[in-house]
């Protein structure tokens, strides 16, 4: 018995490697480089950002790297070497499709219609748009942008629903497109914006994170709802289920506290109880 024990083993540790070989798409394609490709964003702290050595760093990219390591133990090839590409908001969802990133580490939300390009993770964040203000300013929401300048980065979920809150209420404001949250808080800080419309949870790390946090003020108003996902390429079960497993071994397992904590404990504080909801929800059994 314990002779078909060993030989058992034997032919599953050897069949393990071939039957990754065997796995086409982006399993295959990381295989063929030596590489897995993780896509980040410069400035979306604390989801995905640079640090001061310039290395990408943040909630997202730590999920992503955990990936990364499944994939490894995926393919058999802990030799596998882990690259990063910056990418934009308006190329990001082009960069998974065409195969230039293999996942997107970012704060980016699963919409039905970039799910004609991409594919998603089970969720990884819950958060929802607000104002980033100028100490002082008067707006408690979009309804207070009346004849006032208000940016947003160009080709997010945020500047759509942004245009939409402003012309069902008519509301008479200008929307000032931005490349990156950089220049958006550059220019509120200069005066060239009265207010600033992002994720609430990005908003905060963007004040926090600012020279003088003092300058800036958070509307209490909420105005979107912002499931993010780690955007895959569609149509990719094998590498999609490899980056569920990890999601929701974390969840599942409660070690997902640890990751929010070293990211949002200092000045997120508590995760909201629907955020609570979406882990224990995604926690998804073996």
């Amino acid at each position: 018995m314990k002779r078909l024990i060993a030989a058992a083993l034997l032919a599953c540790a050897a069949a393990g490697p071939a039957a990754a070989q065997e796995l086409g798409g982006t399993l295959r394609a990381i295989a063929d480089r030596g590489a897995i490709v993780l896509g980040h964003r410069d400035a979306s702290p604390p989801f995905s950002y640079l640090d001061a050595s310039k290395q990408p760093v943040g909630y997202s990219i730590d999920l992503c790297l955990r990936i990364a390591e499944a994939v490894k133990q995926t393919l058999g090839r802990p030799d596998l070497a882990v690259k990063y590409v910056a990418v934009s908001a308006e190329e990001r969802m082009q960069k998974v499709a065409d195969g230039t990133i293999d996942i997107e580490c970012g704060n980016t939300t699963n919409t039905l219609s970039r799910q004609e390009a991409v594919d998603f993770t089970i969720t990884t964040f819950i958060t929802g748009a607000s104002l980033l203000l100028p100490a002082g300013s008067t707006v408690q929401s979009v309804s207070d942008l009346a004849g006032k300048k208000v940016g947003v980065v160009e080709g997010t979920t945020t500047e759509t629903a942004l245009r939409n809150r402003l012309q069902q209420s008519s509301i008479g404001a200008t929307v000032v497109v931005v490349k990156d949250h950089d220049d958006g808080i550059t220019m509120l800080e200069k005066g060239k914006l009265d207010a600033y419309a992002g994720d609430q949870i990005v908003l905060i790390g963007l004040a926090r994170d600012a020279k003088d946090p003092k300058k800036f003020a958070l509307a209490p108003d909420i105005f979107t709802y912002e499931p993010y996902a780690l955007a895959v390429r569609r149509n990719d079960a094998d590498f999609r289920l490899v980056a569920n497993r990890v999601l929701a071994r974390l969840y599942r397992s409660g070690e997902i506290g640890q990751v929010y904590d070293k990211w949002f404990g200092d000045w997120g504080g508590r995760p909201s109880r629907l955020l609570l909801a979406m882990y224990a929800l995604n926690g998804l059994p073996e």
